[in-house]
């Protein structure tokens, strides 16, 4: 029998935010964001190893796009409300519907950091992983080091289940990090 999988919503609003699935022509403003924020995204982010050109952020949204349609990856684009300024992006990855459980990853603009804007975002789809998708388990991963990405689950309720320790290569390859897992269940959201 087949695998019947949850409608997914194509655009999210909250107080201050629109979270939308990226689609064509976004690639230019995503691309300025990571340009702007290069050297904070450098450290954490494998996709932050060098300086994208505006068509390989292109090529990287349209392929987000298709991903997001196939219910494979759902990638959300942060933009404020009131300015429609990009933000930055967050979503789903690792998804495993039969279960239901995923995990949500995040990277923001350097210049909206310190506003609350990615904690809002992250709420917002851990609300709809629990309520609209009915997930078991809800994850969120980062680098023991990031004290910035490990305060949004922190902030969020998720439990710190556990640090994995020399668990993955920097992104620069030259050490050893450690990975935090953090989880939301049904019984702790």
């Amino acid at each position: 029998m087949a695998l019947m999988l949850p409608e997914v919503p194509e655009e999210i609003e909250t107080e201050r935010l629109l979270l939308r699935m990226p689609r064509p022509g976004d690639g230019k403003k995503v691309n300025a964001a990571i340009r702007a924020s290069f050297d904070d995204l450098q450290p954490w982010l494998p996709f932050a190893r060098h300086l994208p050109s505006l068509e390989e952020t292109e090529i990287n949204t349209l392929e987000a796009h298709v991903h997001f349609l196939k219910k494979e990856v759902l990638r959300y684009l942060i933009f404020n409300k009131e300015t429609g300024g990009f933000i930055g992006s967050t979503g789903f990855h690792g998804i495993e519907w039969d279960m239901p459980k995923m995990e949500i990853g995040y990277w923001i603009d350097t210049r909206q950091s310190g506003l609350g804007y990615m904690a809002e975002a992250v709420s917002a789809l851990a609300d709809l992983a629990m309520d609209g998708f009915g997930c078991c388990r809800l994850e969120i991963r980062c680098d023991a080091a990031n004290t910035k990405s490990r305060a949004i689950p922190e902030n969020l309720g998720f439990q710190l289940e556990g640090v994995l320790r020399n668990d993955e290569w920097s992104v620069d390859g030259k050490r050893l990090t450690d990975t935090c897992i953090y989880a939301k269940l049904p019984e702790n959201g």
